[in-house]
């Protein structure tokens, strides 16, 4: 079965690739990481595992890949 990630273990891999808070909705945070081009991604706050879709939704938009979350 695959290692899933809680909310906290996502938004510091975000935060150590260059990736900056911008606003929470509700029960969701947006991360934005300047550039070109701009990448934003919507993170579940507070989720102890996120399911493995969402995981590789947050992958895609970020565009980092799942080895960057296995360091």
């Amino acid at each position: 079965m695959p290692k899933l990630y809680s909310s906290f273990e996502i938004l510091r891999v975000l935060q150590k690739h260059g990736f900056f808070h911008i606003s929470q909705n509700g029960s969701h945070i947006k991360y934005r990481k300047p550039g070109n081009p701009t990448l934003t991604v919507i993170v579940p706050a507070d989720k102890k595992q996120i399911p493995m879709g969402t995981f590789h939704s947050i992958l895609k938009q970020s565009a980092l890949s799942k080895e960057d979350f296995e360091k």
